[in-house]
């Protein structure tokens, strides 16, 4: 069974929530006034990571092949200190802060979706017709 786009965006809304409101308990410089700002960094981070983030890594794709994918850690963590820039209310003190911040909702990610992946079924072959014959 399909689920329906709009369930899976919440989804991953929700995980990416999890991950900015657990970093904001564990890094010391990263900070949210409020439930209505969560949902507007988890908005705009969910903007950045579809729209920016793989511009980003294409024009700096040499450099990711060089830190064997550090840069894409990077590149997480500058988008994360670019939503603290834009969003009021969401403080990210320094870019160590914010690194870390990236490291904490990356792995929350991780784990979360593979636990609320639903298992696919694979589909059976299509029947063979009797009249079918391989020639060699």
């Amino acid at each position: 069974m399909n689920r329906h786009p709009w369930l899976n965006l919440l989804k991953r809304w929700a995980v990416i929530a999890v991950g900015v409101a657990l970093s904001a308990v564990i890094v010391p410089g990263i900070t949210y006034d409020d439930g209505v700002t969560l949902l507007v960094v988890v908005a705009l981070l969910s903007f950045f990571n579809a729209i920016l983030k793989p511009l980003l890594v294409l024009f700096t794709l040499p450099f990711v092949v060089l830190t064997l994918g550090l840069g894409i850690w990077i590149i997480n963590a500058g988008l994360f200190l670019a939503v603290s820039k834009l969003v009021v209310g969401f403080h990210v003190h320094d870019f160590w802060a914010a690194l870390w911040g990236s490291l904490i909702v990356s792995a929350t990610n991780l784990i979360l979706s593979g636990l609320l992946r639903t298992k696919q079924w694979p589909r059976p072959p299509p029947p063979r017709k009797p009249d079918d014959v391989i020639d060699i």
